[in-house]
């Protein structure tokens, strides 16, 4: 391409939105046209770190619209302001990039589908984890056979909690959690909601679009908090069980050092089994051939799939479609499960999977 995509970031309730820019500055064919946001100094760090001009900083997402006109705009709101939002931006017909989770319920995630499916434009939702290594090492040896077909995902993922880290996982002081949206119940708040798409949406890739018949969920309740720090979901599948577990308070922070348990996924198949942990350079595989663990070092990914900003725009640039734990197709069977955590998490009791 001759010119440059423009691209624009709005709404920096998520701390991801500086990580996601970031890679938008660092890309050779993108720019940043434009950031809002109703409160300027959730802005600052960001507008600072990459020399931003002042007259593309913007506290009205409509006037931010109108002048920029981006090509493709970063949402990072609030979870339960996800589809309030997509429903806002998509009539200025750019392509809309959202930082997980998918949604607060199926309903909103179903109304961003139906907001971006009016305009002719894709919707993409984000999730750091399709990014690491492992897990794309992993999908590739599933794709192989290596392990035969899958048959369960095991998956336990989260970090010492989201107000001990800003973007480019910079270490913080712990604000108070009655003041952070990730606390609050009416904002989509709590590691379930958190983190669960994240283990359902790499799991229904895994499982190769498949998904379960029933589920059954359990979160803590700690005192004085409104939302869940842990939550463990099983999932049913006519293959078998599957177990994702979400964890706000693990003894690390799995990018500095590896809690216990690790983070990431085990999935087992009819013929082996493949260990995938965040951040490691290895996966462990044990097959009926082989069934002493061996370790194979993780792919080097290639340049345009290496992150969601390369990615994306090389699907925008070659026209190919946006696939995997990105598309609505399949964020959709995660966010299924997700509701049906929810629901299961408040009657106590196991449930059909949410339709």
């Amino acid at each position: 391409m001759n010119t440059k995509w423009k691209i624009a970031g709005i709404n920096f309730d998520h701390m991801h939105m500086g990580d996601l820019l970031r890679k938008v500055f660092e890309h050779s064919n993108a720019e940043i046209v434009g950031v809002s946001d109703e409160r300027p100094d959730r802005m600052e760090d960001t507008v600072r770190k990459f020399g931003i001009p002042r007259q593309r900083v913007f506290t009205d997402y409509r006037e931010c619209m109108e002048k920029a006109r981006p090509d493709l705009v970063i949402l990072c709101p609030a979870t339960a302001l996800h589809a309030e939002w997509t429903e806002r931006i998509a009539p200025y017909g750019a392509h809309i990039l959202v930082e997980k989770p998918f949604a607060a319920s199926l309903a909103e995630a179903d109304r961003m589908i139906a907001a971006l499916a009016a305009t002719g434009k894709q919707l993409i939702i984000n999730w750091p984890l399709r990014w690491y290594p492992p897990h794309v090492t992993t999908k590739r040896l599933i794709d192989e056979g290596v392990i035969g077909d899958v048959l369960g995902v095991h998956y336990y993922d989260g970090n010492r909690g989201p107000l001990r880290h800003s973007a480019d996982k910079i270490e913080t002081v712990p604000g108070k959690k009655s003041e952070s949206w990730f606390y609050q119940k009416s904002k989509g708040g709590g590691s379930l909601l958190d983190y669960l798409g994240y283990g359902t949406t790499l799991g229904t890739w895994y499982h190769g679009g498949r998904a379960p018949l029933e589920v059954t969920a359990m979160v803590d309740q700690p005192e004085g908090l409104e939302v869940d720090e842990h939550s463990i979901t099983i999932a049913r599948y006519s293959t078998g069980l599957s177990k994702y577990e979400t964890r706000w308070g693990t003894f690390t922070d799995p990018w500095m050092q590896q809690p216990q348990p690790k983070c990431g996924f085990i999935i087992t198949g009819t013929n082996g089994t493949i260990s995938s942990w965040d951040y490691e350079k290895v996966v462990r595989v044990q097959t009926r051939e082989r069934p002493e663990t061996y370790e194979i070092p993780v792919d080097c990914l290639e340049a345009s799939c290496d992150g969601p900003i390369q990615y994306v725009l090389h699907c925008l640039e070659t026209g190919a479609k946006i696939d995997g734990p990105l598309s609505p197709q399949v964020c959709r069977i995660g966010q299924q499960i997700v509701d049906s955590a929810v629901l299961s998490a408040r009657e106590k009791r196991t449930v059909p999977l949410v339709a």
